[in-house]
């Protein structure tokens, strides 16, 4: 896994869907870290919305630092949308990154579709929640079955970055502390 053959696909993190999510603000500030993370190593960001008509806009803490990124609105659950899929397959996409929610339902059907092209998927549980914590804790689970690499923010920078040698391990170490 490299800044080369990884994206990273945010998943859903809208106004509507916040105040009903368990833990929601923990999640949503390990995904900003995260976010700033990849950011700083270089690796491209997604970001879609689920029916963003109902549901409102990604929350403003983590549109700010997704100004420049593609935003593609969706009504099926799973992220993998033609376009997603399309910037998989013209950047030569071998790695995954989810964050965002719901954990079992839209993440899960999204590990599930990604899976299915045999790509690997990394999942930092930091960076998921649904509504029910049983929920996010069997959906987890079940991404695991499907051979999704269920982490965390921190392994997985680290993972990117390889070595404390690296250009970016400052910003992401300062980032996670």
């Amino acid at each position: 896994m490299n800044a080369e053959n990884t994206l990273c696909i945010v998943v859903d993190i809208q106004e509507r869907l916040q105040p009903v999510l368990f833990e929601a603000e923990y999640a949503a500030e390990r995904s900003r870290i995260m976010i700033q993370g990849l950011q700083a190593l270089g690796v491209p960001l997604v970001l879609t919305e689920q029916y963003p008509k109902g549901l409102g806009k990604t929350i403003p803490s983590v549109q700010l630092l997704l100004k420049d990124v593609p935003v593609f609105e969706k009504t099926q659950f799973s992220a993998l949308i033609p376009e997603v899929k399309a910037v998989l397959q013209e950047n030569n996409i071998r790695n995954v990154i989810l964050v965002g929610v719901e954990a079992h339902v839209c993440m899960l059907q999204t590990v599930r579709d990604i899976r299915a092209l045999g790509l690997e998927v990394y999942v930092p549980f930091d960076c998921t929640t649904s509504r029910n914590p049983a929920n996010k804790e069997n959906a987890l689970q079940q991404m695991r079955g499907l051979g999704a690499v269920v982490s965390n923010t921190e392994s997985i920078l680290f993972t990117l970055l390889g070595d404390a040698k690296h250009p970016a391990f400052k910003t992401v170490s300062k980032l996670i502390q």
